[in-house]
């Protein structure tokens, strides 16, 4: 599998709030809130929590042990919120996408996304909980008016800011020549899917469509921390399934 990764403050903001990991057998991105540095103390807890939840031997289904590890996370950084005043009310999203033979494992909280680019089409594997979503998926919204609306950022589901987290799980069967993205808001806040989809379509070298997809947000406002990771699985000729099931707990 190979993969690139570029994190990057953004034109607005002197600090840089998100955390990623990308190891080859690890790929996430935690996008932290709170103000006064928690932020970045939540994504980078988080983020430090869930790896050690996936290194502990387990005789559980992978699927359970991701949950598990994301839930960790979230007691972790609650826990600090709630002894700590200088950190109180911090939270972050986390989306971690985890290979295993010809399977990706994604666990998903927040409205960071995962992306696919398949046959040169852009999908959206992960769904956005935030409140703007909501109101798409009830109608009372347009997926464009949505791109604009003022409270896009508000988010209804985050690690760290209650007890207990519901973590989204997804598999998805990589098939060769699939190509991945996984991106904070500050990536897809700033760029429509389209803009993304032509980036990964021309730019063959990962490192540098994620420099072109760093420099388009940053070009186009640059309003928050911009994080991005690809990677992909080389081209071979056998044909497989696509998308076996997807659950939230």
């Amino acid at each position: 599998m190979k993969y690139a990764a570029l994190s990057d403050v953004g034109k607005k903001r002197s600090l840089n709030e998100d955390s990623y990991i990308a190891n080859g057998s690890i790929f996430a991105v935690a996008d932290g809130m709170g103000g006064h540095r928690s932020g970045e103390v939540a994504s980078a807890m988080a983020l430090d929590a869930l790896r050690f939840g996936l290194s502990k031997r387990s005789r559980d289904p992978f699927e359970d042990k991701l949950i598990d590890a994301i839930k960790r996370a979230n007691k972790k950084v609650y826990e600090k919120a709630l002894k700590d005043a200088d950190v109180r009310g911090m939270g972050t999203t986390i989306t971690v996408a985890v290979p295993n033979e010809d399977k990706l494992y994604i666990g998903h909280v927040g409205d960071s996304r995962l992306y696919l680019l398949r046959d040169g089409k852009l999908r959206q594997l992960t769904d956005d909980h935030s409140l703007v979503a909501q109101m798409v998926q009830k109608g009372h919204l347009k997926p464009e008016e949505a791109e604009m609306h003022p409270q896009r950022s508000i988010i209804t589901r985050a690690v760290g800011s209650e007890k207990d987290v519901q973590v989204d799980l997804i598999i998805e069967e990589v098939l060769p020549g699939d190509r991945f993205l996984l991106c904070t808001d500050g990536l897809n806040t700033m760029l429509s899917d389209e803009q993304i989809a032509e980036i990964l379509r021309d730019k063959d070298d990962l490192d540098a469509a994620c420099r072109e997809l760093v420099d388009w947000a940053n070009d186009r406002g640059g309003n928050d921390n911009i994080t991005v990771i690809l990677f992909e699985k080389k081209k071979t000729s056998t044909p497989r399934l696509s998308r076996l099931w997807r659950v939230g707990r």
